[in-house]
């Protein structure tokens, strides 16, 4: 379960960031995840629980919020669902794309400091 790694990683980074911010614990932490991304969510929330103890973030919670996967076509100027597993042919012209414009996403989008 790479999931644990992956959580680890969140759990580092806003610590760093919060105590960079003068922040002492962390509530809630939101992360932006791709379609694509190869990241289970729920996987992730429970990585994120156990990998939290003993942390700033032991008492805070992990918002997910799922990016899905859209591409460009440029040949018709159209941006179209990938949708999983990806398919990157333009339903509107029946071209290929490789202009994928989101879906890869997995980042810290915000820390909220735990009330006084």
């Amino acid at each position: 379960m790479h999931e644990l790694s992956i959580a680890t990683a969140i759990i580092e980074r806003a610590d760093e960031l919060a105590r960079a911010d003068g922040t002492e614990t962390v509530s809630k932490v939101t992360v932006r995840v791709g379609e694509l991304a190869g990241v289970v969510p729920d996987a992730l929330d429970f990585a994120f629980e156990v990998a939290r103890d003993g942390t700033s973030l032991a008492g805070a919670r992990l918002v997910v919020e799922q990016i899905p996967a859209q591409a460009w076509c440029g040949a018709c100027a159209e941006e179209f669902a990938v949708g999983m597993p990806p398919f990157f042919w333009c339903p509107r012209c029946d071209q290929p794309s490789s202009d994928l414009r989101s879906g890869r996403e997995l980042e810290i989008a915000g820390i909220e400091p735990a009330p006084a």
